[in-house]
């Protein structure tokens, strides 16, 4: 007796999304979805109408496209309907229609449940994201005094806040090595590290290489002032903590660089 053919496992495979984007981007497509849902009102449109079908189909190529072909998710949407109730022969048009409004209010729910759950993904990412960051600011080998104004704040969350008083205290830094106390912001800078007669130098100044080197670096303190300080000072900027960690790691840097940096000889 010949052996019966094996049909061969089904894969279930359930998505994995790597980044809040591609939530943020499932979200927006089940949202729109949902819209086309709720759009189908039952007191003026039959249940055999083409944008019931259509609505359906869109669900579940929506699903598709979200999830993969081999999802739990997907699988059970794949051929969705929008009706709910069972079917009978010789059932007529009331219950129909009775089954199609019953329907609209599942399938609603059920989009409302999948963005639910990726809304959930979304602040399990925040929440890594986060602690990653919270993790790497606290690594940081901040210099002791822009460690001292800032620390805290950005550990508080008031990232701005920790960005703009990391920067005050570069400029009180370089005020204090130059006691240049007269000057502030980008002229400041541009004073005390110009690689013509500079205040504080960053090397002899022997060859273009180390003048290049000086002015470069001015530049930096210049750009720390008018892209980092200024900004934050006249405006209720939202930093994230990925940027301020970023701003406050090059700050630090600056404020390492003083400490570096010599009275240039006249």
């Amino acid at each position: 007796m010949p052996s019966k053919r094996r049909q061969p496992e089904e894969i279930i495979e359930d998505k994995v999304f790597t980044t809040v984007d591609e939530v943020d981007q499932a979200i927006t497509k089940l949202s729109r979805r949902l819209e086309e849902v709720r759009a189908l009102d039952p007191q003026r449109i039959h249940y055999d109408d083409p944008a019931v079908r259509s609505a359906a189909e869109n669900f579940s190529d929506a699903v598709l496209a979200i999830y993969g072909p081999n999802s739990p998710e997907y699988r059970r949407f794949r051929y969705h309907r929008i009706r709910h109730g069972s079917e009978y022969i010789g059932m007529g048009e009331r219950d129909r229609q009775k089954a199609f409004a019953d329907g609209l209010t599942h399938t609603a729910a059920a989009i409302e449940n999948l963005i639910k759950q990726l809304q959930e993904r979304r602040d399990d990412f925040d929440g890594d994201a986060s602690s990653r960051v919270r993790s790497a600011f606290a690594s940081l080998d901040l210099h002791p005094r822009i460690g001292a104004a800032c620390a805290e704040l950005y550990r508080d969350g008031h990232y701005r806040n920790a960005v703009l008083d990391a920067s005050l205290a570069l400029v009180n830094m370089v005020r204090e090595k130059s006691r240049k106390h007269d000057l502030d912001g980008a002229p400041l800078m541009t004073t005390v590290f110009s690689k013509n007669k500079p205040v504080l130098a960053f090397n002899d100044l022997r060859d273009r290489t180390e003048e290049d080197e000086q002015e470069g670096m001015m530049h930096l303190f210049v750009g720390a002032i008018l892209g980092l300080r200024n900004p934050r000072a006249h405006a209720l900027l939202d930093d994230s903590p990925e940027m301020a960690l970023e701003y406050i790691g090059l700050i630090s840097l600056l404020a390492k660089r003083v400490d570096q940096s010599a009275r240039a000889t006249s």
